[in-house]
């Protein structure tokens, strides 16, 4: 088990560190406009993200 909690935790950092190494200036500027965002709809983004996750992860399993 902590190997497969290991093993999705690098594949995190990997794939989130594609868009700010391939396109630097388009990460900042996605970046920035997050930032500017309210709450509500980062939280909204967050649990759909988070949705989407757990959906991709139970038919992966």
């Amino acid at each position: 088990m902590w190997n497969d909690l290991l093993a999705a935790l690098a594949l995190l950092f990997v794939i989130e560190g594609v868009l700010p190494f391939a396109l630097p200036a388009s990460a900042r500027r996605w970046f920035a406009a997050a930032s500017q965002l309210d709450d509500a709809t980062l939280r909204f983004a967050g649990l759909t993200s988070m949705c989407i996750g757990l959906i991709i992860l139970y038919f992966a399993r």
